[in-house]
C-alpha cells in the first residue's frame, strides 16, 4: 500500500506503527538471512583497507626481497619489522593502531613457502602454503609498480571454500578507479591459486600485457574463526590429503 500510494487496509491500520518500523529497518542487506561470517566484512569497502605486512623471525635475504614486494603489491601496506614481537604483540598493536588486515610470509631455508592473512579484530585468518615463487628481480621486470589500485580477477573459485577465500584476499585491495590499468589475478586451478600481477597498455586495437611480479602459486591450508594470535581459535576448515574442493 506505501509503495503504490494507497490508504493502508482496514484489517492493518492497529499493526501500521509495528510494520512502518520494521520496514524502516530493512533494507537490501538484511531483508534476507545472512550467515554470521558475512558480519566480519560487513564494512568493508566503506573505507580503504590498512594493510600490515611482516615476516618470520630473523627472515633472509630472500624472503625480505619478497616481503618487500608484497609491501608493493597491496596499496596503503606498510611493512614492520618482526624483531623480536610475538605474534600476539603484533596482532594488538595493529588493532591499536586500526591495521583492517595482517599479512605474514614465511620460509624454509630461504625459500618463501607459507603466508598468513588475518583480518581485524576478530578475523578469520586465512593460512596458505606458497610454492613457485619467483620475485620481481628473477623476473627481472624493468616496468615499474603503478600506484593505481588494481582490478581483481578471481577465476573458478566458485564453491564455498572459493568464495570464502575471494572475501579474505579482495578486502586486502581498496576498489580501483575505472581507468586503473593494473591486474591482480587469483586463477584457482586444482586447489592451487596461481596469482600474477599485470600491467595493460592499448596500442590501437590491440593490448599488450606486461607482467610485473612476483609470481607466485598458494593453497589453502586452513580457515580459522579467530585471529592470528588465537590458538585456540576455531577451525573453519582445514586442507586434507586427497581433498578437492574446486
Amino acid at each position: 500500500a506505501i509503495e503504490a500510494g494507497k490508504s493502508i487496509p482496514t484489517e492493518l491500520r492497529g499493526e501500521e506503527a509495528t510494520l512502518r518500523h520494521e520496514i524502516e529497518l530493512d533494507d537490501n542487506r538484511t531483508e534476507k538471512a545472512q550467515h554470521s561470517q558475512d558480519d566480519e566484512y560487513v564494512n568493508a569497502g566503506i573505507r580503504d583497507p590498512k594493510v600490515m605486512v611482516t615476516s618470520s623471525r630473523d627472515p633472509s635475504s630472500k624472503l625480505t626481497q619478497f616481503l618487500k614486494e608484497v609491501r608493493l603489491l597491496i596499496p596503503n601496506a606498510q611493512r614492520i619489522n618482526r624483531g623480536g614481537y610475538t605474534m600476539a604483540e603484533i596482532v594488538d598493536a595493529c588493532k591499536r593502531n586500526e591495521v583492517t588486515d595482517l599479512v605474514v610470509v614465511h620460509e624454509h631455508r630461504g625459500v618463501p613457502d607459507g603466508m598468513v592473512v588475518c583480518h581485524l579484530p576478530y578475523g578469520p585468518t586465512a593460512h596458505f602454503s606458497l610454492a613457485n615463487v619467483v620475485t620481481r628481480h628473477d623476473i627481472m621486470s624493468k616496468e615499474t609498480i603503478p600506484e593505481q589500485y588494481p582490478h581483481l580477477i578471481f577465476d573458478n573459485m566458485k564453491a564455498n571454500l572459493g568464495q570464502r577465500v575471494t572475501n579474505i584476499l579482495k578486502y586486502l585491495f581498496p576498489v580501483p578507479k575505472p581507468e586503473s590499468k593494473r591486474l591482480v589475478t587469483f586463477a584457482n586451478r586444482e586447489d592451487w591459486i596461481s596469482f600474477r600481477h599485470h600491467v595493460f597498455r592499448s596500442k590501437g586495437k590491440e593490448v599488450q600485457l606486461l607482467e610485473l611480479g612476483p609470481r607466485f602459486d598458494m593453497r589453502v591450508v586452513a580457515v580459522k574463526r579467530g585471529t592470528a594470535d588465537e590458538q585456540d581459535a576455531a577451525v573453519e576448515w582445514a586442507y586434507r590429503p586427497y581433498m578437492n574442493t574446486a
